[in-house]
Protein backbone atom coordinates (compact mmCIF):
# COMPACT_ATOMS: atom_id res chain seq x y z
CA UNK A 1 0.00 0.00 0.00
CA UNK A 2 1.48 3.46 -0.83
CA UNK A 3 1.05 6.05 2.15
CA UNK A 4 0.23 9.57 0.98
CA UNK A 5 -0.24 12.70 3.04
CA UNK A 6 -2.92 14.88 2.63
CA UNK A 7 -1.51 17.88 1.50
CA UNK A 8 -3.27 21.33 2.56
CA UNK A 9 -2.25 25.23 1.59
CA UNK A 10 -3.18 27.66 4.20
CA UNK A 11 -3.27 31.78 4.41
CA UNK A 12 -1.67 33.41 7.31
CA UNK A 13 -3.33 36.65 6.99
CA UNK A 14 -2.52 39.61 9.30
CA UNK A 15 -4.19 43.33 8.97
CA UNK A 16 -3.94 45.95 11.84
CA UNK A 17 -2.61 43.37 14.34
CA UNK A 18 -5.31 41.29 13.56
CA UNK A 19 -5.70 37.88 11.71
CA UNK A 20 -7.94 36.26 9.97
CA UNK A 21 -9.77 32.66 10.65
CA UNK A 22 -12.54 30.91 9.72
CA UNK A 23 -15.40 29.40 12.09
CA UNK A 24 -16.48 26.19 10.76
CA UNK A 25 -17.98 23.18 11.31
CA UNK A 26 -16.16 19.76 11.82
CA UNK A 27 -16.38 16.14 12.79
CA UNK A 28 -15.21 17.54 16.55
CA UNK A 29 -17.48 20.45 16.77
CA UNK A 30 -16.97 24.11 15.74
CA UNK A 31 -13.70 24.76 15.27
CA UNK A 32 -11.81 27.83 14.62
CA UNK A 33 -8.77 27.50 11.45
CA UNK A 34 -7.20 29.60 9.03
CA UNK A 35 -8.34 29.64 5.58
CA UNK A 36 -7.15 26.50 4.79
CA UNK A 37 -8.00 23.00 2.85
CA UNK A 38 -6.33 20.46 0.08
CA UNK A 39 -4.45 21.34 -2.50
CA UNK A 40 -6.17 20.44 -5.68
CA UNK A 41 -4.62 18.93 -9.00
CA UNK A 42 -3.90 21.30 -11.46
CA UNK A 43 -3.14 24.10 -9.69
CA UNK A 44 0.52 25.68 -7.81
CA UNK A 45 0.41 26.05 -4.45
CA UNK A 46 0.12 29.60 -4.53
CA UNK A 47 -3.03 29.55 -6.71
CA UNK A 48 -4.97 26.62 -3.85
CA UNK A 49 -4.28 28.99 -1.28
CA UNK A 50 -5.97 32.32 -3.01
CA UNK A 51 -8.63 30.07 -4.06
CA UNK A 52 -9.01 28.39 -0.59
CA UNK A 53 -8.50 32.07 1.04
CA UNK A 54 -11.55 33.36 -1.34
CA UNK A 55 -13.82 30.04 -0.97
CA UNK A 56 -14.10 30.51 2.96
CA UNK A 57 -13.74 34.18 3.66
CA UNK A 58 -14.88 36.05 0.48
CA UNK A 59 -11.54 38.31 0.71
CA UNK A 60 -9.09 37.94 -2.54
CA UNK A 61 -5.29 37.07 -1.14
CA UNK A 62 -2.22 37.46 -2.77
CA UNK A 63 0.38 34.77 -1.36
CA UNK A 64 3.79 36.86 -1.09
CA UNK A 65 5.68 34.87 1.09
CA UNK A 66 5.97 30.81 2.19
CA UNK A 67 5.66 31.19 6.06
CA UNK A 68 6.61 27.59 6.54
CA UNK A 69 6.18 23.67 5.75
CA UNK A 70 4.32 21.74 8.72
CA UNK A 71 3.70 17.73 9.17
CA UNK A 72 1.23 17.35 11.60
CA UNK A 73 -0.31 13.95 12.29
CA UNK A 74 -4.18 13.51 13.54
CA UNK A 75 -4.52 12.24 16.86
CA UNK A 76 -7.53 10.32 16.50
CA UNK A 77 -7.62 9.29 12.63
CA UNK A 78 -4.98 7.48 10.60
CA UNK A 79 -3.85 10.63 8.89
CA UNK A 80 -0.88 12.90 8.36
CA UNK A 81 -1.46 16.40 6.57
CA UNK A 82 1.34 18.21 5.45
CA UNK A 83 0.46 22.36 5.05
CA UNK A 84 2.32 24.81 3.04
CA UNK A 85 1.09 28.04 5.05
CA UNK A 86 1.67 31.54 3.16
CA UNK A 87 1.19 34.93 4.30
CA UNK A 88 0.44 38.03 1.93
CA UNK A 89 -2.11 40.75 1.78
CA UNK A 90 -5.84 41.29 1.07
CA UNK A 91 -6.48 42.71 -2.48
CA UNK A 92 -10.36 42.82 -1.94
CA UNK A 93 -13.10 41.64 -0.51
CA UNK A 94 -16.56 40.65 -1.49
CA UNK A 95 -18.96 40.70 1.29
CA UNK A 96 -21.62 39.48 -0.23
CA UNK A 97 -20.17 35.83 -1.57
CA UNK A 98 -21.60 32.97 -0.34
CA UNK A 99 -18.88 31.15 1.54
CA UNK A 100 -17.89 27.26 1.71
CA UNK A 101 -20.50 24.92 2.72
CA UNK A 102 -19.44 24.56 6.29
CA UNK A 103 -18.00 27.59 6.98
CA UNK A 104 -20.26 29.78 9.44
CA UNK A 105 -17.78 33.08 9.39
CA UNK A 106 -15.61 34.77 8.41
CA UNK A 107 -13.80 36.59 11.60
CA UNK A 108 -10.86 38.60 12.56
CA UNK A 109 -8.75 37.86 15.91
CA UNK A 110 -6.03 39.42 17.75
CA UNK A 111 -3.06 37.07 18.93
CA UNK A 112 -4.68 37.12 22.38
CA UNK A 113 -7.84 35.77 21.58
CA UNK A 114 -6.48 32.96 19.19
CA UNK A 115 -4.43 31.69 22.00
CA UNK A 116 -7.18 31.87 24.19
CA UNK A 117 -9.62 29.74 22.26
CA UNK A 118 -6.37 27.36 21.35
CA UNK A 119 -9.01 24.31 22.56
CA UNK A 120 -11.06 25.18 19.82
CA UNK A 121 -8.73 24.89 16.88
CA UNK A 122 -8.74 22.74 14.31
CA UNK A 123 -5.13 21.57 15.07
CA UNK A 124 -2.32 23.16 16.97
CA UNK A 125 -1.52 24.47 13.30
CA UNK A 126 -3.56 27.34 13.92
CA UNK A 127 -1.56 28.63 16.57
CA UNK A 128 1.87 27.32 15.98
CA UNK A 129 1.36 29.64 12.01
CA UNK A 130 0.39 32.34 14.24
CA UNK A 131 3.64 32.46 16.46
CA UNK A 132 5.36 31.57 13.51
CA UNK A 133 4.02 34.98 11.78
CA UNK A 134 5.07 37.14 14.68
CA UNK A 135 8.30 35.59 15.20
CA UNK A 136 9.32 36.83 11.39
CA UNK A 137 9.56 33.79 9.93
CA UNK A 138 9.48 34.13 6.16
CA UNK A 139 10.77 32.59 2.97
CA UNK A 140 10.81 33.63 -0.70
CA UNK A 141 8.20 32.41 -2.68
CA UNK A 142 10.65 31.07 -5.07
CA UNK A 143 11.52 28.17 -3.12
CA UNK A 144 8.80 26.41 -4.11
CA UNK A 145 9.69 25.35 -7.69
CA UNK A 146 6.63 23.89 -9.89
CA UNK A 147 8.26 21.56 -12.24
CA UNK A 148 5.84 20.77 -15.47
Amino acid sequence: MIWKPHVTVAAVIEQDGKFLLVEEETDDGIRFNQPAGHWESGETLEQGVAREALEETAYHFSPECLLGIYRWAHPRKDVIYLRFAFTGQVLGHEPQRRLDSGILRAVWMTPDEIRATAERHRSPLVLQCVEDYLAGKRYPLEIVTHYA
